[in-house]
């Protein structure tokens, strides 16, 4: 029987704004709250010391819950020859297109997963916790439960979702192959490209615990479609990036009005990881130079500088587009304007 999301977590309508790194602001996600959604900051990645400031942030933005996003995935070692011929082909790549790359030796390494974040999130009270691209390990959970703290895992197929309510998740989140940004695969093996409404109904069948629908939905139809199905309730991101208080790129936003579902693929050349996105050049010539892309973090961190300077001239070619596949936008509204529309 399905639990509502609304009888389940302090909120008033069973809308989750999606964690989206880059692109979610502490206005972002204090606006839906306020509005009676659950909002989400992602701070995967991050050290504890720039996640609380995000932290705070938000706190001072609104007194309703949010929740914070993190990132669940085990750091391995890459062979030093793969992430130079990377680092190499982005230095020549760049400056064909008039960027200049700091250096032509490999960037400084220095990455950070949940286990780095647990005792801050504790520290700032915070009671809601949301994670992706692999599972929380039971020291955590452990200490997190403790707290009072809800968990809502990310699954792309019925195995990861058994998996997270083994664990003792409380909720998990089905990520259709619709949903736009990175994967929340974790399981070895070929990538699950499974469509929402056929992942939701393998989970239900399966699961006792309550399911969260994500990927693809954007309007009040898909949201209905998806409760009928069963799901306690919605994760929505997309929309979202062609907010008022979206920290996306002008021309990033443009692409999202004038895009069509088509117009997404999913590659890991920018970061390592899968994840959906408008086609542009830069993603393309990645894919096209033959070289191994190092996973993630690795090539998050090779791509870094320079996405930041494509983003700082708002050059929509040289940057990650994440989105999903109902496109194209409405153009640039407010968060409010955007989250009330999906109510009707």
């Amino acid at each position: 029987m399905k639990q509502d999301l609304t009888k389940l977590l302090p909120i008033q309508f069973p809308i989750i704004q999606a964690p989206m790194l880059g692109v979610t602001s502490p206005g972002m996600v204090a606006a839906v709250s306020n509005e009676g959604g659950l909002g989400s900051l992602p701070i995967g990645g991050l050290s504890p010391d720039a996640a609380r400031t995000l932290i705070k942030a938000t706190k001072q933005l609104t007194r309703k819950p949010f929740a914070v996003n993190l990132f669940a995935h085990e750091i391995s070692s890459v062979p030093r020859d793969i992430l130079q011929k990377m680092w190499s082909f982005l230095v020549e790549f760049a400056k064909s297109k008039g960027y200049q790359l700091d250096s032509p030796s490999l960037p400084e390494f220095k990455f950070y997963n949940h286990r780095h974040q647990v005792d801050m999130l504790l520290e700032e009270d915070i009671k809601h916790v949301s994670f992706t691209f692999g599972n929380l390990d039971n020291e955590s959970i452990k200490k997190l439960h403790a707290a009072g703290v809800s968990l809502m895992g990310t699954a792309t197929c019925l195995q990861e979702a058994q998996i997270l309510e083994s664990s003792g998740i409380d909720f998990i989140i089905a990520q259709g192959i619709e949903a736009g940004g990175h994967r929340g695969s974790f399981l070895d093996g070929e990538l699950p490209r499974i469509g929402l409404f056929s992942l939701l109904s393998n989970i239900l069948q399966k699961c006792k615990i309550p399911v969260i629908a994500a990927g693809g939905i954007h309007h009040s139809q898909s949201i209905r479609a998806a409760m009928e199905l069963g799901a306690s309730g919605v994760q929505i991101g997309t929309p979202f990036i062609n907010s008022v208080e979206s920290q996306a790129i002008p021309s990033y936003k443009k692409r999202l009005e004038e895009a069509t579902g088509t117009d997404t693929k999913l590659t890991c050349a920018f970061s390592g990881r899968w994840a959906r996105g408008i086609i542009n050049e830069f993603m393309q010539e990645v894919e096209l130079s033959g070289l191994d892309i190092p996973p993630y973090p690795y090539q998050n961190t090779l791509t870094a500088s320079l996405r930041k300077m494509a983003q700082a001239k708002d050059d929509h070619t040289m940057t990650n587009l994440w989105s999903g596949q109902s496109l194209p936008l409405q153009e640039t509204r407010s968060c409010k304007d955007i989250f009330l529309r999906l109510l009707y």
